[in-house]
């Protein structure tokens, strides 16, 4: 009887060991914590403040999503250029972290309706000579972006891409294709136009917008391709958020103004 609880209480400790090496995934968490797969360095939408703390649009949205909900939140920082992964190993409930549609995401995912409008811009120093006025003055610049991100696939899916495809860095994050242009190692960055204006605003005012952009851009929370049940309640969650003003005043917190949408993404269901 003693080896028998012996056996036993080694395997639960075995077990212990490895949630602890590898960590639990979203299912551990129960049915009523929303796990979110986030870049949390992504200003505004989900980032470090100076004290280490998450803040941001997307940290505010997803908090008041959850309390709609009746749930609590749990924010799970994750490599941005490899999110699918995690969503269908389960390690994440939803990714939500200022993520564009994209016809792959529809194929791939469950998405939400659009619910944030946005665009991606061509961004360079505010001393600098250059500006972009059409997409085949690109061919003359080095350009920086974020790896895997919108504004990549944005730049790939140009009509002159071609022209300009040998210019293209990719960066692991925003943070550092920023660095880069600060010292000259590219001429512009393609950036989210929420996530350009508000770190030109830290910085004071060192970047500037060049005259032509890449196109409109809107966001959405990706879910499992076959979990359209928390889609759904994602989605009755924002727009009573929506419709009693609580995400207005949230937009209002970030960005000064109103820019929260609600609209379907086309080829969803």
């Amino acid at each position: 009887m003693k080896k028998k609880l012996f056996v036993l209480t080694m395997a639960v400790l075995m077990i212990f060991s490895m949630c602890v090496m590898t960590g639990c995934s979203s299912k551990d968490e129960g049915a009523d914590t929303l796990v979110v797969g986030l870049d949390d360095t992504f200003a505004p939408m989900g980032f470090r403040d100076e004290a280490g703390e998450l803040v941001g649009f997307d940290i505010d949205l997803a908090t008041a999503v959850a309390e709609e909900l009746g749930m609590e939140v749990k924010f799970e920082p994750i490599d941005w250029t490899t999110k699918e992964a995690y969503l269908e190993a389960g390690t994440v409930d939803c990714l939500w972290n200022g993520m564009s549609v994209t016809p792959e995401r529809i194929e791939k995912m469950a998405l939400t309706y659009k619910y944030l409008n946005n665009k991606i811009v061509l961004m360079t120093l505010a001393d600098s000579d250059v500006d972009v006025t059409k997409a085949s003055d690109l061919a003359n610049l080095k350009i920086g972006t974020q790896g895997e991100s919108a504004a990549l696939e944005m730049l790939q899916a140009n009509e002159a891409y071609d022209s300009f495809k040998d210019n293209i860095s990719e960066y692991k994050t925003y943070d550092i294709a920023i660095m880069d242009l600060k010292a000259g190692r590219v001429d512009v960055i393609a950036v989210d136009q929420v996530l350009g204006e508000y770190t030109n605003n830290n910085l004071g005012g060192e970047m500037k917008e060049c005259t032509y952009s890449l196109g409109d851009d809107f966001y959405t929370i990706g879910c499992a391709a076959d979990n359209t049940e928390l889609r759904d309640k994602l989605n009755d969650a924002l727009k009573k958020l929506i419709d009693n003003g609580k995400a207005a005043e949230i937009s209002k917190k970030w960005f000064g103004r109103d820019i929260m949408v609600y609209e379907p993404v086309e080829g969803e269901e």
